[in-house]
């Protein structure tokens, strides 16, 4: 979308606060879906006044929260917003409007709203009542932050992130079906800062069998357990799973054919927090994940933590429902007999390989986070 025309040229100063109102922005990742993350600092003569952030859909946008903080102090203030100002009324009254109201002179945005709602209406409603826009400002980096959002809003359907944890020579447990730690403490912890900022997190029957796993975010303080999914064909998980008995606000989803036993639908949705869901089959006998991400995007998911095992991996992957790879690589080999990343999974050249871009390491103690977008 290109930008609406400019009257001035991008300062270090505005970098510098749109900087600010990204970091305030980050506060509301995981948890402001359907919306997008969005941060506002308001600034007179170099120093800042009041910031706020979008907490949650439904509550008051980022802009609001700032220019409540600052009160007459706004008036003749410029704001720095990490998307532009809403137009629209949906649960809240238009943003665009309140900044006019407030008396803001002058606002810089990160970037135009995708949304069909919006998508410039808010620029031009502010440059009709006198206000001053300088659109555009680490534009790049805004959109970096709400990437699950501009996918949902355009496609019905969730940012895919394909995560594991493997050793050098790309296995996921040392033996097939038994359970064993791949990466090390460090690499942990950034697992649980990733959950605390998605939506979802998904795995297969396999996983579920083997690990036994709780899915839930762990951290010292403010952490968020997303909503947990498993995929389930025929229900063969233990009605007394860890998952299905969890002390957690999030509820966990379990997803079957239409082949699975009726009675065990029955008893398993009388869980609390337990919702079981019937989708169809696809071509190979398989839980259509066209279909769930589908009804995903319905329920409002806009980010997706495809965490395996490896069928589960090699389905999204094969079909070309990833947008993001996050591996955690080990400083090990685990030899020939445990799971590997993928399976079932073959390409016959480098060309017809899927690539990543934007490619970047982090080191995670000793273990390597490679992560990058899928070509």
């Amino acid at each position: 979308m290109s930008l609406p025309e400019q009257k001035s040229s991008v300062t270090e100063t505005d970098k510098r606060f749109m900087a600010l109102a990204l970091a305030e922005a980050r506060k509301g990742a995981g948890r402001t879906s359907p919306n997008p993350c969005v941060g506002a600092v308001i600034v007179r003569d170099g120093q800042e006044i009041s910031r706020g952030y979008h907490k949650k859909a439904g509550t008051p946008h980022a802009e609001i929260n700032a220019l409540s903080k600052a009160g007459d102090k706004a008036y003749g203030a410029t704001m720095y917003v990490t998307l532009e100002p809403c137009n629209h009324t949906g649960r809240t009254p238009p943003c665009s409007h309140a900044v006019v109201e407030a008396g803001i002179k002058r606002i810089v945005v990160g970037m135009t709203d995708p949304n069909p709602l919006v998508s410039g209406s808010g620029i031009t409603y502010l440059r009709e009542h006198n206000v001053e826009v300088l659109a555009g400002v680490l534009e790049e980096d805004c959109r970096e932050l709400n990437r699950p959002f501009l996918k949902h809003i355009t496609t019905g359907i969730p940012y895919v992130i394909m995560k594991a944890g493997m050793s050098l020579d790309g296995k996921l447990s040392y033996q097939k079906g038994v359970p064993g730690k791949m990466t090390g403490p460090a690499s942990l912890q950034k697992l649980h800062e990733i959950r605390n900022s998605v939506d979802a997190i998904l795995i297969g029957s396999g996983t579920q069998l083997a690990d036994n796993p709780s899915l839930t975010t762990r951290l010292q303080a403010n952490g968020k357990d997303p909503l947990r999914i498993i995929l389930d064909s025929s229900l063969r998980i233990d009605p007394e799973a860890k998952i299905l008995h969890l002390k957690s606000d999030a509820s966990t989803f379990i997803f079957c054919s239409d082949a699975a036993n009726e009675k065990k639908i029955e008893s398993l949705s009388k869980i609390k927090n337990v919702q079981v869901h019937v989708l169809a089959q696809d071509q190979h006998g398989y839980i259509s994940l066209e279909q769930l991400l589908r009804f995903l995007g319905k329920q409002g998911i806009c980010s997706l933590l495809v965490e395996g095992g490896s069928e589960i991996h090699s389905s999204f992957l094969r079909q070309g429902m990833v947008d993001r790879v996050m591996l955690f690589v080990a400083p090990l080999f685990a030899g020939s007999a445990g799971n590997s990343l993928l399976d079932d999974f073959s390409v016959k050249e480098r060309k017809a390989a899927p690539m990543l871009k934007n490619v970047h390491y982090l080191p995670c103690g000793d273990d390597l986070l490679v992560q990058g977008d899928i070509c």
